[in-house]
């Protein structure tokens, strides 16, 4: 069976993770438009004499062209598609966090061309004076949502009736949110006028955002399994600083 070479120009893409290959290339694990995610080879990147040696870095916006014939494609090509955003402290943590969200939940060689929009527009929301929680917990939405895991957050689960803002409800990880009765247990629990806030996506008070992450984080670590992301103990070795 002969293998067909496959060919891209000028592709909008980000660099999510590099690291040395031989002497004078990187490996890539790149983020695109129109092929989701997969492996590159940039060979002669490294040398001195190469002009890409800076530009394949994370968190910069490129037009990328490549070939490949199987699972890792050989760049061809680099081009700065805008602005490389400059990222420094928890922005910067904030940042890895996502590329490694990317990077342990989606599968190679799928297209996520909704996802790529949204992680672009929550960089450029990061790349402001501090940290934007809101745009993390949203992009987190997003992409439970394009692996198939969407959160119900509009309705009680066990009734059909819509969420109450002035009600608590115990969220369940693979059902959703189930009101509250008095004195009942519940392990999340989660103020109603959160999960209204989270469903459209406008969390500006502090209990939203609070209730919010609390809800994310315990969701996110149920689909990521036992393995803990890097990015976040070292966001949190950096709070303790």
């Amino acid at each position: 069976m002969v293998m067909r070479t496959e060919r891209v120009e000028l592709q909008p893409a980000y660099v999510l993770h590099h690291r040395p290959y031989r002497n004078t290339s990187r490996l890539l694990e790149v983020f695109s438009q129109d092929h989701g995610r997969f492996g590159m080879v940039a060979r002669g990147v490294s040398s001195h004499r190469s002009r890409l040696q800076g530009r394949l870095q994370p968190f910069r916006p490129l037009l990328l062209s490549w070939y490949s014939r199987g699972e890792l494609a050989t760049m061809t090509g680099a081009e700065p598609d805008g602005v490389p955003l400059m990222f420094s402290g928890a922005i910067l943590m904030s940042g890895f966090y996502l590329n490694e969200l990317l990077l342990r939940l989606t599968g190679r060689h799928v297209s996520y061309s909704r996802l790529f929009q949204v992680y672009h527009q929550t960089l450029n929301l990061l790349g402001e004076t501090r940290v934007n929680q809101e745009a993390l917990r949203i992009f987190e939405c997003h992409l439970l949502e394009e692996l198939g895991y969407g959160m119900i957050l509009d309705q009680d689960v066990e009734t059909g009736q819509p969420i109450q803002p002035d009600a608590y409800y115990c969220y369940h990880i693979e059902r959703g949110p189930v009101k509250l009765l008095a004195g009942q247990d519940c392990d999340l629990r989660i103020a109603g006028s959160s999960l209204m806030a989270l469903a459209g996506g406008v969390l500006h008070s502090d209990q939203s955002l609070k209730d919010a992450r609390r809800l994310m984080r315990t969701v996110l670590t149920f689909y990521l399994g036992d393995k803990p992301l890097h990015s976040r103990e070292l966001f949190l070795s950096l709070e303790s600083s």
